[in-house]
């Protein structure tokens, strides 16, 4: 039940030592400054470093072919090779682990300054040559128009999607792309989808210009042959035995010595990844132990000062008892008073600590290196407010119980 005696009281307990309650309760406050703008500017690291992959896959593997390093029936070491479209298939049919494999074929604009004209536009490019598998891996965000197909494959379509570089530098703002043809490298091509690309990974940018990677394969005299691909793994599957199977599998097939791990070049992603969000848990850990050291610190000052105020009130103390006041009462004073003392503080912590991570949030912008849309977690402040009663509710129990050690008798006669 509410008992306004006792908040009026213990208000006027802590506006008679106005300085020593700001001190104390700065000890508190601080404490959870800091741990609520370390967590919400570390919240923001976080979100600039998984921006900058973008959705890019985190349960992925990255091939390309070396030379080979050892003989084998019959062929040289040093012997160079390629992979072939015939390999995406067996790769699919032989191991069913895999959920994706997107090769990938970068264009030769032959020297040229320019490879990308329109009209009296003309530009220079990434020409890349990918598919729809592709868009899974190192995903892009189609803002008109549609991704490079199936169909496109199949038939070796000549179409193509453009980065948003591209269509500021060859289409007039009132313009629109999708449709519009463009001559690369001496052949025209049809628009027929704008791309964002959501990652700066594995050779995305704005100036990209994508078409299906049988297309390229043909108009480059590239038969069928490409050096790098990427693959995925099913959900609960490992990158890592994929890993070994794709080599296992790509040995066999290209005659390579089983022994030969030289031969495949290769990059497993996932690995990356899990260091990444490692490093993430890692840095969030030392933030709640910088902010709890902080914090712990304060709190320990609140109990010496109200070790201190039980000192002053000795003889208030003993009156109370002699008149019949419960230990309880007494003991309920004290802690409450402790309590309130550290809540407050702490509330008006938050309250600062949250405004500084907004704050710095809205100087930063999407264009800062360092982060992105720093934030506080509601769980994060619950969580904080909650410490801090538990805490309050210790650093007023040991001065308590030092007060009911007092016997009414000596407590009348301390001076």
């Amino acid at each position: 039940m509410f008992d306004l005696d006792k908040w009026q009281e213990i208000t006027s307990a802590l506006k008679k030592n106005k300085l020593r309650t700001a001190l104390t309760g700065s000890g508190v406050m601080f404490g959870i400054l800091i741990l609520v703008t370390l967590l919400g500017l570390g919240m923001g690291f976080q979100n600039k470093m998984k921006s900058s992959l973008g959705n890019l896959a985190t349960n992925s593997t990255i091939f390309w072919t070396e030379k080979t390093t050892k003989p084998y029936k019959g062929l040289a070491r040093n012997r160079r090779f390629q992979f072939d479209n015939s390999d995406l298939i067996a790769m699919k049919r032989s191991i069913p682990e895999i959920e994706d494999v997107a090769p990938e074929i970068n264009a030769w604009s032959g020297g040229d300054p320019y490879n990308t004209f329109r009209n009296d536009k003309k530009g220079n490019f990434k020409i890349k040559g990918t598919s729809p598998e592709m868009n899974k891996v190192v995903p892009v965000d189609v803002l008109t128009g549609r991704f490079i197909n199936e169909n496109d494959l199949i038939e070796m379509r000549k179409v193509i999607t453009i980065g948003p570089r591209v269509i500021e530098l060859m289409f007039e703002d009132d313009e629109e792309p999708i449709g519009q043809y463009l001559k690369i490298n001496g052949i025209f091509f049809q628009v027929v989808g704008t791309v964002k690309p959501l990652s700066r990974n594995m050779g995305m940018s704005d100036d990209i210009v994508q078409m299906p990677y049988t297309t390229l394969q043909k108009i480059y005299n590239r038969g069928e042959k490409f050096n790098v691909f990427m693959a995925t793994a099913k959900v609960g599957e490992s990158v890592e035995d994929i890993e070994d199977k794709i080599i296992s599998l790509l040995a066999r097939r290209h005659k390579i010595s089983p022994d030969d791990k030289e031969a495949f070049g290769h990059f497993n992603l996932a690995k990356i990844f899990n260091k990444i969000f490692g490093l993430f848990n890692s840095i969030g850990f030392l933030f709640w132990v910088i902010g709890f050291g902080v914090l712990i610190t304060g709190i320990i000052g609140v109990s010496n000062i109200m070790h201190v105020v039980v000192k002053e009130r000795t003889r208030e103390i003993g009156v109370k008892r002699a008149l019949g006041a419960s230990p309880l009462s007494i003991i309920s004073q004290i802690v409450t008073e402790a309590v309130f003392l550290t809540t407050f503080a702490g509330f008006w912590g938050l309250v600062i600590g949250v405004l500084i991570v907004e704050g710095a949030g809205k100087m930063a912008g999407d264009s800062n290196e360092m982060i992105l849309n720093p934030y506080v977690d509601i769980k994060v402040a619950f969580i904080a407010l909650g410490v801090l009663v538990v805490f309050g509710c210790f650093a007023g129990l040991l001065p308590a119980q030092k007060a009911m050690r007092i016997k009414p008798v000596d407590a009348l006669r301390y001076e």
